[in-house]
C-alpha cells in the first residue's frame, strides 16, 4: 500500500494505491474517488454490537467500507469532512489512542476498538471519545486544521484542550480535569483539558470543532430573525 498526501495542511487529500487483492478499511463518507474496477464492500465491521458501540460511543459511522484492488495500481482518494491535514502512521505492534472523529482509514492488520479502560474519563470531555487502535499496518488519521506533533520525556507533562487532541500513545499517563476550577471552566472560554505525562508522543490539531460550532451556531438565522426582518 502506498499513500500520498496532497494539498496539506489546509485541504489534505490522501491517494491510496493498492497492490492486487489488497484491502483498505475506510470510514463511511470519506471516499472522494476511486479506480473503476475497485471492489467496495459495506459491512458492520466486527459485528452488529461492536459497530453499534463504534457509532454510539466512538462517533464513527455504523458501517465501514472495505475497498479491494482487482489489479495492482488501483487507487482510492480519501478526504475528511472538515478542512485540515492528514497523517499516515505505520503501526508495528504499538497502540495509539485516536480521537474518534480523526479516524479515516486503515489497512489489514489494524484493529479499531471503542472499549478501553480510560474511556469513561473522556465521556464528559466536550464529547471527546478516544478509539484504541493497534496492530501492524497503515493507519490514516485526519485533523481539523494542521497537525502538530509533540514529544514528552519521562517526568515532563503538557496540558491540552480536549478539543485539540488527535492522538497519544497508550502508555502515556493522562488526567482529564477542569481549568483551575469551575469559574475558569465556565467563563474563560476554555473547557476541560487533559494533562499528558511522558514519556511518549502525541499530536494536536490547530483548530477545534467545538470552538468553531460555538462561534457558528449564534450566527445562524433563526425563526425570530426572519420574523423581525
Amino acid at each position: 500500500m502506498q499513500v500520498e498526501v496532497r494539498y496539506r495542511p489546509a485541504f489534505a487529500l490522501a491517494i491510496v494505491t493498492l497492490e492486487a487483492k489488497e484491502h483498505i478499511q475506510v470510514e463511511g463518507g470519506a471516499m472522494v474517488g476511486m479506480s473503476p474496477d475497485l471492489e467496495m464492500r459495506t459491512e458492520a465491521k466486527g459485528g452488529f454490537m461492536r459497530s453499534l458501540g463504534r457509532k454510539m460511543f466512538g462517533g464513527e459511522t455504523f458501517f465501514m467500507n472495505t475497498y479491494t484492488a482487482k489489479t495492482g495500481g488501483d487507487s482510492v482518494a480519501l478526504a475528511p469532512p472538515l478542512p485540515g491535514d492528514i497523517s499516515v502512521i505505520e503501526l508495528k505492534g504499538e497502540t495509539l489512542m485516536v480521537q474518534s472523529g480523526s479516524y479515516l482509514a486503515s489497512s489489514e492488520g489494524i484493529q479499531v476498538e471503542t472499549k478501553w479502560s480510560g474511556a469513561k474519563t473522556f465521556f464528559g470531555a466536550e464529547g471527546l471519545i478516544m478509539l484504541r487502535i493497534s496492530g501492524h499496518g497503515t493507519l490514516i488519521v485526519s485533523s481539523y486544521g494542521a497537525i502538530h506533533t509533540m514529544t514528552l520525556e519521562a517526568g515532563q507533562s503538557y496540558v491540552v484542550d480536549t478539543g485539540h487532541l488527535v492522538t497519544f500513545e497508550e502508555d502515556m499517563h493522562f488526567k482529564v480535569k477542569k481549568v483551575d476550577g469551575w469559574k475558569s471552566t465556565l467563563f474563560s472560554g476554555e473547557g476541560l483539558v487533559v494533562e499528558l505525562s511522558g514519556p511518549g508522543e502525541f499530536t494536536l490539531q490547530s483548530r477545534s470543532q467545538d470552538s468553531f460550532l460555538s462561534w457558528l451556531i449564534p450566527q445562524l438565522p433563526t425563526q425570530t430573525n426572519y420574523s423581525s426582518s
